[in-house]
């Protein structure tokens, strides 16, 4: 098996560090490797495996002799880059929304549906953070009893909003313990002991981007029926990293909660930590810094027939973005799709 040139795009962000930290802790084989960023970031030095390499400004020319680029670096960036990587024979793994809903884009979760890898057309769409992580929990559970329908509540840390919300939520906290004043710039309200429903901007329906992003992603990723019924609702938390969620879901078939502890505990990437009793739940300080999406609290349903709730919490910043990217190039490589 051929070794590939790899680039990383967006390698300054906080995103695209990350992936340059787990391409080194997946043993990604590649041949060469380069880091590309805006002009403004061109120049810096990473250092990756021993070695300093200084980041290059992107440019058409950049992907020339390059097989597999992972990108984080904004839908517009992408938008911008991706006729050219394909262009010269390149494939993209992207990190942002740009081409989630193309239909012949594969979007894809490693180890959820790999097989739509062997349809893109070089490019290959990594899902949104909140989605991430709960398709992980959803796919073993749908094909043990067939999601009817399903209700997500989010509450999603400010890391996801990048490193400018990271510190707009330490300046704010310290401005309201001095009991000064603090204006808010990243999010509509100020988020030091807040809860914020809103995450992007609203639809016509009432609905945010990122709520509509769960819905429609979820439904791409499993290969549900287009009016299957699916709800989300998202709401940003002064919490640094890690997304936590609420997940309502009908199945077609009964399904029993010590039945879904049994198929989640042997089921990729996931850990289940269910003892309430002894106040066992995951919380976003078991999930940060770390690989699987952690589930707990699973009950049956007192809502819904054939109905389960349960929690779960994931590192947002690696399986919802990083760590999948990663994942996906791994399966390229392995798959032999590029």
């Amino acid at each position: 098996m051929r070794k590939p040139n790899i680039a990383i795009l967006g390698a300054t962000g906080v995103v695209g560090r990350e992936i340059t930290k787990i391409v080194d802790e997946l043993k990604i084989d590649f041949n060469e490797i380069k880091f590309l960023s805006s002009a403004k970031s061109a120049g810096s030095k990473i250092e990756f495996q021993g070695k300093e390499y200084t980041v290059e400004e992107a440019k058409p020319e950049s992907f020339d002799n390059v097989n597999i680029v992972l990108a984080s670096a904004g839908g517009s960036t992408s938008q911008k880059f991706a006729p050219e990587i394909v262009k010269r024979g390149g494939v993209l793994i992207d990190n942002s929304s740009a081409f989630r809903m193309e239909p012949d884009v594969p979007l894809v979760i490693a180890y959820v549906n790999d097989e739509d890898l062997r349809k893109h057309k070089g490019i290959i769409a990594n899902p949104n953070c909140s989605t991430s992580q709960l398709m992980l929990v959803l796919k073993p559970l749908h094909e043990k009893a067939k999601i009817k329908r399903l209700i997500v509540s989010t509450y999603q840390a400010v890391s996801g909003a990048g490193l400018a919300a990271i510190n707009e939520l330490t300046e704010n906290t310290k401005a309201t313990l001095e009991g000064k004043d603090f204006e808010n710039k990243c999010f509509k309200k100020p988020i030091s002991f807040n809860v914020i429903p809103q995450i992007d901007v609203f639809c016509e329906n009432g609905y945010t981007k990122e709520e509509m992003k769960v819905v429609k992603e979820t439904k791409k990723i499993l290969h549900l029926p287009e009016d299957l019924p699916i709800s989300c609702t998202a709401a940003r938390v002064p919490v640094y990293n890690g997304h936590s969620e609420a997940v309502d879901i009908e199945f077609e078939e009964e399904i029993t909660p010590d039945e879904v502890r049994e198929i989640l505990k042997n089921s990729f990437g996931i850990k289940v930590i269910d003892n309430p009793d002894n106040f066992e739940y995951p919380t976003t300080r078991d999930a940060s810094g770390v690989d699987p999406v952690f589930v707990g609290r699973i009950r049956k349903n007192l809502a819904f027939k054939n109905g389960i709730t349960l929690w779960c919490v994931a590192d947002n910043l690696r399986i919802g973005a990083a760590l999948n990217t990663v994942r996906l190039c791994k399966k390229v490589i392995e798959m032999e799709l590029y």
